[in-house]
């Protein structure tokens, strides 16, 4: 899997290879419109989610490839992906990759708004020749169903993490779940990530170091994409991603409390 995770603007900045893939998953008319990184191309959230089944959910290899295969994605490529949203879309590209065997992947710090406070940016469409993209098997697999989340919620060697916002929280949670909201751990100036000590500050308050079995949730696994990114950015080895998260649970006919 990646070893970096998160990136900077500068890294990104200093890069002149063709095989360092830029991808912006912000709509359309924000990358034509508005502007975007240099050499970046257009995949805008949508197009990475489940056309079938529940809205949001991981999409089918096919569908996975296709998107790539546009986008002039080769299998060797690093991808480093931003949004204008704190990276919570950005990282929701990064997991599905990782889903579909793609381990070369970074989210940007940041996102655009931090992105053209300090370097360059362009409305010209870069020219894509379209790939083959083949999805492959999936390196270390972190995705793990209910059954899984119900024996972690009743362990003491695990804790079940709920990304989601604390009246979300409060209306009903997996049972024994803590509270953290993703946004616990951006920086409203920078726009950026908070400090390695600022976010494991966080982490401690909930009783979380990495040691922990981790198991993230939230309402369709886009919140959790990016506390997942960021706890390995932070090096934590065991973090499990519950993609089917409160729809799942549910329909599992399990309760919230």
């Amino acid at each position: 899997m990646s070893d970096n995770w998160v990136v900077t603007p500068d890294w990104l900045d200093e890069q002149d290879d063709a095989s360092v893939r830029v991808v912006d998953v912000r709509d359309a008319w924000e990358y034509d419109g508005i502007g975007h990184v240099p050499g970046a191309v257009n995949v805008p959230f949508d197009a990475f989610r489940s056309a079938d089944g529940p809205q949001g959910m991981l999409p089918p290899a096919g569908e996975w490839a296709a998107v790539l295969s546009a986008a002039g994605v080769e299998r060797g490529d690093t991808l480093v992906a931003y949004d204008d949203t704190h990276g919570v879309f950005a990282a929701r590209f990064l997991v599905t990759a990782l889903y579909h065997g793609h381990d070369d992947v970074a989210v940007l710090d940041g996102d655009y708004s931090a992105w053209v406070r300090e370097h360059e940016t362009t409305t010209g469409t870069p020219e894509v020749d379209e790939t083959t993209y083949e999805p492959g098997e999936r390196g270390v697999d972190v995705f793990v169903g209910t059954e899984a989340v119900a024996d972690a919620a009743a362990s003491d060697a695990a804790v079940v993490v709920d990304t989601r916002d604390p009246g979300e929280f409060a209306d009903g949670h997996i049972p024994d779940a803590v509270n953290v909201t993703w946004t616990a751990f951006v920086d409203d100036d920078t726009r950026g990530l908070k400090s390695r000590a600022a976010i494991e500050d966080v982490l401690a308050e909930h009783g979380i170091t990495r040691e922990d079995r981790v198991v993230l949730y939230c309402n369709t696994a886009r919140r959790i994409s990016h506390t997942f990114v960021v706890l390995r950015w932070l090096g934590f080895t065991d973090v499990s991603f519950y993609e089917g998260s409160v729809r799942a649970w549910t329909a599992a006919g399990r309760s919230l409390v």
